[in-house]
């Protein structure tokens, strides 16, 4: 018995089976399967869960925003942009229903970890501003402090002496994670205060006098920072539900 057909492309059936194979030559299956598994999961937990009520009227409400925001006030004009998108109303609304309830569940599973989540990544979300000389021998290096700690121009002295590419900015580098430091100079620039002059500190056999900036901690009142815990903490959730499927692929 052929396959029922999946899709229609000038008249033409294209089968499942087919489908399948298209995606297949394009490299395509894996993601194409593993958005579906992930629609999948988060629909069973959304079904599953008493704690994910969402209001009608926050729906409408959205709905309604919506159409203000993208002037499609009349209802004409509404249902033409909604056959343009290859929706109806229906599905739009269940769409932005679902829209909620999703930041809804992402809220609920993740909230109770973000602290401990926060604290296990500070040191890759602290960023630190710092300049720095990297030249190949201690001599000059250490003459190189010697000069700056006696009123030489640290910027003019980086210009002319550092290898590092950043000696065109007067060897600043920034803003930059502290977890992506060497051990070595991350404990330095801890223990420093903005101005401060560290080093020399020697780096696979180059050595570096680096000067503090600025400090910029993490903090979890900046709500971009937070959203992006959440979604970290979110798709890790989802993977680990993932793990756990046996999953198989049936065309025929």
């Amino acid at each position: 018995m052929e396959s029922l057909s999946f899709l229609t492309v000038n008249d033409q059936p294209i089968s499942l089976e087919q489908a399948v194979k298209y995606l297949q030559a394009s490299g395509k299956l894996t993601q194409f399967i593993g958005e579906i598994i992930r629609q999948y999961i988060i629909d069973e937990e959304i079904n599953t869960r008493d704690d994910i009520d969402i209001s009608p009227a926050l729906t409408e409400q959205a709905i309604i925003d919506f159409r203000l925001k993208n002037q499609l006030i009349d209802p004409q004009i509404f249902q033409e942009w909604l056959k343009k998108n290859g929706t109806d109303y229906q599905t739009f609304h269940a769409s932005i229903a679902f829209n909620f309830k999703l930041e809804k569940l992402r809220a609920l599973i993740t909230e109770p970890k973000i602290p401990e989540y926060f604290i296990d990544r500070k040191i890759y979300l602290d960023r630190v501003v710092i300049s720095r000389i990297f030249v190949d021998n201690r001599e000059m290096s250490e003459e190189l402090h010697t000069q700056i700690e006696e009123g030489g121009s640290f910027e003019q002295l980086a210009k002319e002496y550092s290898l590092t590419d950043d000696r065109i900015v007067n060897g600043m580098m920034g803003p930059i994670s502290r977890g992506t430091l060497p051990d070595i100079v991350r404990a330095a620039i801890d223990a420093a205060n903005p101005g401060e002059l560290i080093g020399p500190i020697e780096i696979e056999g180059r050595y570096g006098l680096f000067r503090v900036e600025q400090f910029l901690p993490a903090s979890l009142e900046d709500t971009q920072l937070k959203q992006t815990l959440q979604n970290e903490l979110f798709e890790k959730w989802l993977a680990e539900k993932i793990q756990k499927l046996t999953v198989k692929l049936q065309v025929k």
